[in-house]
């Protein structure tokens, strides 16, 4: 079975694919990747001459270029997307381009071609919220530019499977975490910065809170909904682990005995969502799909990871590690 990964040079798709090929001899992958920001080579270097591996440098808007993939393909999963959510405030048209007309370009050919795809979205079409919990049936509702194109996304596949029963299926996932996420995000960013000694930036009183899951629990989760998920249908994917951010600095901070001195609240950027919270009931009732690390161990290992790949970090610009990085245009 050969299976068509977009944006696979990105921190998901890339643990996606080497799950893909380290722990079965069942698949063929195919990596569409146009090298744009968050992507980088090193995060599949162990695989990169594998017999069943297939890296292919483009854009997924090119058409003419995704119908020829696609067709050699069995499967599609889109992860390619702009997921940075404070860079798309500082410029969203890469975020429409990619997020949307990206999406469109595949949908578009998969449903030609019938073959199916799984769209990765995110809990962020949610928006935020006070105390309740989402639901697959729960309103769209996004506040950030990216939140915004993704659910526009989500719009139109759900617009195809009524028209053209497109075989298409949803995920949304809260926020992931372990190796080879970009070092922009909280935690990899935390722990470059604390290694260093610099001052770890938390935007505002560092109280907003996200429900935090394992990239290698997610990545099952995809795996079994390419593979078995119903069609048409969307499913949430979810660890019930929510925390504050600035609990997740400080856990990191005593996992390297490093002094909680080094927290700095920073401006915050505009329309940050406070809270959110998705129920992932249905995947776990239907396909027993259930999270398997632990919040503690997985970041034990995260922050040896990084401690043990300094080649990934050890030469980044400054902007990336930069305080208030919606502020700064790529």
């Amino acid at each position: 079975m050969k299976i068509l990964v977009t944006g696979g040079l990105g921190f998901i798709g890339s643990n996606f694919i080497l799950k893909l090929l380290k722990e079965s001899n069942e698949f063929e992958v195919v990596n569409v990747d146009a090298e744009l920001y968050g992507a980088d080579r090193r995060n599949l270097s162990e695989i990169q001459n594998h017999e069943k591996y297939e890296f292919v440098k483009g854009n997924i808007t090119n058409k003419r270029l995704m119908e020829e993939t696609i067709s050699r393909c069995d499967l599609v999963v889109n992860f390619a997307a702009e997921s940075f959510v404070d860079r798309s405030i500082s410029d969203a048209n890469p975020f429409l381009v990619s997020n949307i007309r990206g999406a469109f370009t595949v949908l578009d050919i998969i449903t030609k071609q019938k073959k199916r795809m799984l769209q990765i979205s995110t809990d962020e079409v949610f928006g935020s919220l006070s105390s309740n919990t989402a639901t697959e049936e729960s309103k769209l509702n996004p506040s950030s530019p990216y939140a915004a194109t993704k659910a526009a996304a989500e719009l139109l596949i759900n617009s195809y499977r009524v028209t053209y029963d497109s075989d298409v299926i949803i995920t949304r996932c809260t926020n992931n975490y372990g190796p080879r996420q970009f070092s922009e995000k909280l935690i990899p960013k935390t722990i470059i910065l604390a290694k260093q000694g610099q001052n770890i930036p938390i935007y505002g009183n560092g109280k907003n809170i996200r429900d935090w899951i394992h990239v290698d629990d997610h990545c099952n989760g995809i795996l079994s909904l390419l593979l078995d998920g119903k069609s048409g249908q969307s499913y949430n994917i979810s660890a019930n682990n929510e925390m504050d951010n600035v609990t997740i600095v400080k856990m990191i901070l005593e996992i390297m005995g490093k002094s909680e001195d080094l927290i700095e609240h920073v401006e915050d950027r505009p329309g940050h969502d406070f809270r959110y919270s998705m129920s992932s009931n249905k995947i776990s009732k239907e396909y027993g799909w259930k999270p398997k690390i632990g919040f503690k161990e997985g970041i034990e290992k995260t922050v040896e990871w990084y401690l043990n790949h300094e080649e990934i970090w050890k030469d980044l610009s400054p902007k990336i590690l930069d305080s208030t990085p919606w502020k700064n245009q790529i």
